[in-house]
């Protein structure tokens, strides 16, 4: 994990727009598989992206990350109509937050 941590954090923030091309005419599982072949080539054959999503979810608690930005870098939907409105935060925001879990 913290191999794979230290390669996101060097990526400049451009690079996670990648995730935009699966939006919304791709299923989540093509994505999913094409970032674990990322993975398995950058990181490590024993790293999938399922593992990290978790991962992450409980480094940014740990950090007192708010719930709604925790749901948002992590792709789960809020339950809430109220949450669904909005563009979300911004990509500077959750890259805060997710350096601030790791480092």
């Amino acid at each position: 994990m913290a191999r794979c941590t230290s390669v996101l954090l060097s990526l400049p923030i451009s690079s996670f727009t990648v995730i935009a091309m699966y939006r919304p005419t791709t299923k989540a599982n093509s994505a999913s598989a094409a970032l674990n072949k990322w993975l398995k080539v950058h990181v490590s054959r024993d790293v999938v992206v399922h593992s990290l999503r978790h991962a992450m979810r409980d480094r940014l608690r740990a950090v007192e990350c708010p719930a709604e930005v925790i749901d948002q870098i992590g792709g789960w939907s809020r339950k809430g109509v109220g949450e669904s409105y909005g563009k979300g935060y911004q990509v500077e925001q959750l890259w805060r937050w997710m350096a601030k879990a790791v480092g």
